[in-house]
C-alpha cells in the first residue's frame, strides 16, 4: 500500500485524493476549507484543516514518509511556491505541483517540484492531438469485426468506479488497460474498484459496433 498527500481540495485535488484513495492507497488530504475537508473525509484516510504555508503545521504530518505529495492549491501563486519549498525542505521526495503558466512551473521546479501538472493543456493538447494526428493505439483493428482503441473518457465515466459501469455488461467491452496522467502510472486489468478520472486514457477491446457506441458517448 502506498501513501500520499493531497494538498488543496478543489476540483482537481478533490478528485485526485479520491481516485487515489478509492484505489486502495492511503491519502491524507489537507486544506483551509472546512467544507472542502469534509466532502473527501469519507473518501480519505484521514481529512484535515491546516494551512500548509504554516511550516511548523506542515512539517508536523509526517509528509516526507509519502510516497508522493500531490500540490494543487488555487490561484495564489505564492501559497503553491512556499508550500513546494517547505516539502522539499521537510525532505519530501516526490512533489507534484498544478501550474497556471510557465512561469509559475518553472519558479515550482526550482523550489522542489519534481513534476509539473498543467491539467487544461495536458487535456487540450491530448484532445487536440487525438483529432489532428491520433496515434496508432487510437484505432488497431485486430480482426474483421474487433477493435483496440485508446480513448478519454465520455464525461458520464468520470468520478465512476470500474464496477459502477459495467461496461462488459452494458456495452459488451473491456477495459484491458489505463494510462493514468496524474499520478504517472500504468494500469495493465485494472482492478474493478477503480474510479476514472478526466485525465486518464483507457485501452479498450470490444468487437467494432460495441465500440462505435463507447465513442459516441463522447
Amino acid at each position: 500500500m502506498k501513501r500520499f498527500a493531497v494538498i488543496g481540495l478543489g476540483n482537481f485535488g478533490f478528485h485526485a485524493a479520491k481516485a487515489l484513495y478509492e484505489d486502495g492507497n492511503e491519502v491524507i488530504a489537507i486544506d483551509t476549507d472546512r467544507s472542502r475537508v469534509q466532502a473527501i473525509d469519507p473518501y480519505s484516510t484521514e481529512a484535515v484543516v491546516l494551512d500548509a504555508i504554516d511550516r511548523d503545521a506542515l512539517k508536523s504530518l509526517g509528509l516526507e514518509n509519502m510516497n508522493g505529495v500531490i500540490v494543487s492549491t488555487g490561484t495564489k501563486i505564492s501559497t503553491s511556491i512556499l508550500i513546494c519549498l517547505y516539502l522539499q525542505e521537510i525532505g519530501v521526495k516526490k512533489i507534484l505541483a498544478k501550474a497556471l503558466d510557465d512561469d509559475h512551473a518553472k519558479i515550482l521546479k526550482r523550489v522542489g517540484a519534481t513534476e509539473i501538472i498543467h491539467p487544461e493543456r495536458d487535456m487540450a493538447l491530448r484532445i487536440s492531438r487525438s483529432l489532428s494526428r491520433p496515434n496508432i493505439l487510437d484505432f488497431i483493428p485486430l480482426a474483421d469485426d474487433f477493435d483496440l482503441i485508446q480513448a478519454g473518457p465520455p464525461r458520464e465515466f468520470i468520478g465512476k468506479s470500474l464496477r459502477d459501469l459495467n461496461l462488459r455488461a452494458k456495452y459488451n467491452v473491456h477495459i484491458i488497460a489505463i494510462k493514468e496522467l496524474v499520478p504517472e502510472n500504468f494500469l495493465l486489468i485494472p482492478p474493478a474498484g477503480f474510479v476514472i478520472k478526466d485525465s486518464d486514457i483507457l485501452i479498450i477491446l470490444g468487437k467494432s459496433e460495441d465500440i462505435k457506441r463507447i465513442k459516441a458517448l463522447r
